[in-house]
């Protein structure tokens, strides 16, 4: 069984957020639906917030992912 790569895990974070993100800004901009029970602009606040929660922990991963490996294949040469 294959495993996927970081990258992988990485791309579809950013892709969940944003889409996260643009459900929400949907919800929140763009319906105007009246139920008894749900508000469904808080619906879409609470989206964004965690797209952009999602989007911010998946870059910092991203950017730590891609420091660790390329600081392990540089090779130094001494001369």
């Amino acid at each position: 069984m294959s495993r996927p790569g970081a990258g992988y895990k990485t791309s579809m974070g950013i892709g969940t957020s944003i889409i996260l993100i643009a459900v929400g800004a949907i919800l929140r901009f763009a319906v105007t639906l009246n139920t008894k029970n749900v508000n469904w602009h808080i619906v879409g606040d609470v989206l964004i917030a965690v797209g952009v929660v999602g989007l911010v922990v998946s870059l910092i991963w991203a950017a730590m992912v891609t420091r660790r490996s390329n600081s392990q294949t540089t090779t130094v040469v001494e001369r």
